[in-house]
């Protein structure tokens, strides 16, 4: 146990070297940008306001990331202690599957495994949520995980995946403010336009790994934009979640707004700081195939399939329909309106030539032929 335990805390030691890379990246750009360049060329002050602005958000953000505790099953996905001793007696997979089939009755469960079993984690000992998955760098199953970033040392899920995007977002920001700004110094230093000093070193060098950055950071922030907009996790781009009905990539779309929301939370104006807002617990998200949604009626519910709405075909069918009745009854009365009222003014104007079982037979197959005609339309 003593080797193994040293081996662990190694790791552990060695999991921190790209996260002081970057801390040390950061602090040498700032020295190099603030000191080295700001006192032998003087920028406008507007330039150091939105690069000190933007530094203070891009290391609140990668602090958030990196020091925020994945979020973890609860207490109520653990099978009962004598569920779990006949669990672990059993030798065969169909048992187990019966045990684990009953502990998950009363659970919000809707993904399955690839064979349509429940999802059980043996290393954690817990029946797992939807979208959870078991991270074998942190050593714990993990919320909605998306990934194990090394570059923060720390699992990306669902407490802190908002701060990882606005990492991505506020460095990219930062690279990019950086490169715009050292262009103009780095074209006259390459040009020998400026004296050789030692500041010549800080620029040509910040502009190369800034402009570096940019590049590989834009790739991920893309990348994980339409992850958000799709709602799905970096892990269910690459495997499709399993209901119930069969697998499905979006089972989790709600529709591009609401997948926003669900990341960044309702509140517009706490979108861009890195404070916790997203939506829900991480146990349990809606999905399209379970709760009905505004932007997904066509899709048939779970929960009630005998109370599925209508296609949309149908739907125009029948208002088609109720559209020509409404017509060809509104046509019908009309007809018989005008008839009737013909028939009144000839008869008034033309009494001489009418007898009276004329007249009562002209408006029997008057009015026959109007009905005829309403059920005919």
């Amino acid at each position: 146990m003593a080797p193994t335990h040293v081996l662990r805390c190694c790791q552990r030691g060695l999991a921190w070297i790209p996260v002081i890379f970057i801390a040390l990246v950061v602090c040498w750009s700032y020295y190099a940008y603030v000191v080295e360049l700001c006192i032998f060329f003087p920028p406008p002050v507007i330039y150091l306001i939105f690069f000190h602005l933007s530094f203070i958000m891009f290391v609140w953000s990668y602090w958030k990331t990196i020091f925020t505790k994945p979020a973890n099953p609860s207490k109520e996905f653990c099978l009962p202690k004598a569920e779990k001793e006949r669990y672990e007696k059993e030798e065969r997979l169909e048992s187990q599957q019966e045990i684990l089939w009953r502990a998950a009755s009363s659970l919000p469960l809707y993904t399955r495994t690839g064979a349509g079993a429940i999802r059980y984690c043996d290393r954690c000992q817990v029946i797992k949520p939807d979208r959870c998955h078991h991270c074998s760098a942190c050593d714990m199953c993990v919320l909605k995980m998306d990934h194990h970033c090394p570059w923060v040392n720390n699992c990306v899920g669902f407490s802190n995946y908002k701060f990882f995007i606005l990492f991505l977002a506020y460095s990219l920001v930062y690279c990019l403010f950086i490169a715009a700004t050292v262009l103009q110094y780095f074209i006259k230093f390459w040009t020998n336009e400026l004296p050789d000093t030692h500041a010549k070193f800080h620029v040509l060098f910040l502009f190369f790994v800034a402009a570096m950055f940019c590049i590989s950071i834009l790739s991920l922030f893309s990348y994980h934009l339409w992850l958000v907009g799709k709602n799905r996790s970096t892990i269910e781009a690459f495997r499709a979640p399993v209901f119930r009905t069969g697998s499905d990539k979006n089972g989790f779309s709600l529709g591009f707004r609401k997948n926003i929301v669900q990341v960044f939370g309702d509140q517009e104006m706490y979108w861009l700081l890195p404070i916790f807002t997203s939506q829900g617990d991480g146990l349990t998200f809606p999905t399209r195939l379970v709760n009905p949604d505004v932007e997904q009626a066509t899709v048939t519910l779970q929960s009630e399939p005998s109370k599925s709405p209508l296609s949309e075909s149908q739907n125009r069918l029948l208002s088609n329909e109720q559209h020509a009745n409404n017509v060809g009854d509104h046509l019908a009365n009309n007809t018989l309106k005008s008839g009737l009222n013909n028939m009144f003014t000839m008869n008034l104007g033309n009494s001489c030539n009418f007898t009276e079982n004329s007249r009562n037979d002209f408006l029997i197959s008057f009015m026959e032929a109007g009905l005829n005609q309403s059920k005919g339309e």
